[in-house]
């Protein structure tokens, strides 16, 4: 079924790709008419840019994939909450809904600022939480040793 669990399986999908290649496992889909128009994770080590949040990197084949750079009646699902860069960047967009995964208690936009997204957009938090988290929990705890 194709439903918002369905969707975050994707990213996690994503997330897992980027764990594979050593970038922080975050991964993201973007979603139209229950399609997904783009996937992408974190690749900031290997692109060197600090800004290649799966996130942006989902928000930039999404808008390629439609031709244009509003995401109205699109839904992104990312594994963890996004940052306050990305925040900004989503609500630029003007991307109708976001469901993300684990919350960012230390960096997540919900803390510092948010107010940054479009007025209309609808965000709903919690999705497949625990296995977004673990994903995050392993990769750290294995960078730490």
């Amino acid at each position: 079924m194709l439903d918002d669990n369905y969707f975050m399986q994707q990213a996690l999908r994503e997330a897992e790709k980027a764990r594979e290649l050593d970038e922080i496992p975050v991964g993201a889909v973007v979603v139209c008419q229950n399609r997904i128009i783009a996937r992408a994770h974190n690749y900031t080590e290997h692109l060197g840019d600090i800004t290649a949040h799966a996130e942006m990197q989902a928000i930039t084949a999404a808008a390629s994939n439609l031709g244009g750079k509003y995401l109205t009646n699109c839904t992104l699902y990312v594994t963890l909450e996004p940052c306050v860069m990305c925040a900004g960047a989503l609500g630029w967009s003007q991307i109708s809904r976001i469901v993300y995964g684990a919350s960012d208690p230390k960096r997540g936009f919900t803390r510092f600022a948010p107010a940054a997204l479009h007025p209309k957009t609808e965000v709903l938090a919690g999705i497949l939480e625990n296995d977004c988290a673990k994903i995050l929990k392993a990769f750290f705890e294995r960078k730490r040793q």
